[in-house]
């Protein structure tokens, strides 16, 4: 009886320990969402260091195979796709989904072939400098110990 209490005890700790806060179980930032509707386009892909060290983005490809690629974000089911198409890179085209929660992270996922609630991975980016046509995602690497920001700036199409 007294390993059940025990038990008991350090499972409703742990729960009652659980952060909440996580990036995928906040609200929404349905306003900044809005904003970002749309379809836009990568223009440039930044970090220091950039002539030095290759940085894969979303295990995808080389950070610069996404200049240029196209983006869409549909803000009212939380939809999209992008496409590379740099001349020097492997095209590749594939469905999305995404959001911007109230501590302006950006969450995506990736789908190819799996359906949104199927796909247990993402990337979690910080929205920046957000205009009608233009805004940031910046993405935080680990380069020799030390956190490095990678700017992906857009600019909105058409």
């Amino acid at each position: 009886m007294k390993k059940i209490i025990l038990i008991l005890t350090v499972v409703s700790v742990l729960v009652a320990c659980k952060s909440s806060n996580s990036a995928t179980s906040t609200k929404i930032d349905s306003k900044s969402q809005t904003t970002i509707k749309g379809d836009w386009k990568i223009t440039s892909v930044t970090y220091p260091g950039s002539e030095v060290i290759k940085v894969t983005s979303f295990d995808l490809a080389d950070s610069k195979c996404f200049v240029g690629s196209n983006w869409k974000f549909v803000s009212n089911n939380n939809k999209g796709n992008f496409e590379l198409n740099s001349p020097n890179c492997t095209s590749y085209s594939t469905p999305i989904t995404w959001f911007i929660n109230k501590e302006g992270q950006f969450v995506l996922k990736i789908l190819d072939e799996a359906k949104a609630k199927k796909v247990k991975s993402g990337y979690v980016l910080s929205v920046a400098n957000v205009t009608e046509t233009s805004f940031q995602l910046v993405d935080k690497i680990n380069v020799g110990g030390k956190l490095t920001d990678v700017v992906y700036q857009f600019e909105k199409l058409n």
